[in-house]
């Protein structure tokens, strides 16, 4: 039992002070939580990722290069395209040759991405696997 001996008036004073031992508590088990988890989430698989460079392709002649126009149209080389099935069955007379050549796609920067991808799906439909997309080099 406490005895308060030394104030004359029963009543009690307010203390002016902020306690911080229960902040610092708080403080230091957050901490303690961070300094465990970092290294968790920080430390993944190891794998050595390629690095970004662009080079400069050069464009054989026996490369196929299919264009996508604003609005959609479809060309190979400079020749229209009706639609999907059409580019499919030129796309396997491609599929067969020996060495395979690569599809370049060139697709304007306006066209919706469904016009290239029915490109893209017809030629994996017909069994080619080299396939590169032509872009503008970035200017500085």
């Amino acid at each position: 039992m406490a005895m308060n001996v030394g104030a004359d008036s029963g009543e009690d004073e307010v203390l002016s002070q902020i306690n911080t031992t229960p902040l610092v508590d708080v403080m230091l088990v957050l901490l303690i939580i961070f300094l465990i988890t970092i290294p968790v989430v920080t430390t993944s698989v190891k794998v050595d990722l390629p690095k970004e460079k662009n080079v400069v392709r050069e464009t054989k002649p026996e490369n196929v290069i299919i264009s996508v126009d604003a609005a959609g149209h479809i060309f190979l080389y400079d020749t229209p395209i009706k639609n999907s099935s059409d580019l499919l069955d030129r796309m396997k007379t491609f599929a067969v040759k020996v060495p395979q050549p690569e599809v370049q796609i060139r697709g304007d920067a306006r066209s919706d991405f469904e016009s290239v991808g029915r490109v893209m799906y017809a030629v994996q439909r017909a069994g080619i696997t080299k396939v590169g997309f032509i872009t503008e080099p970035a200017s500085n």
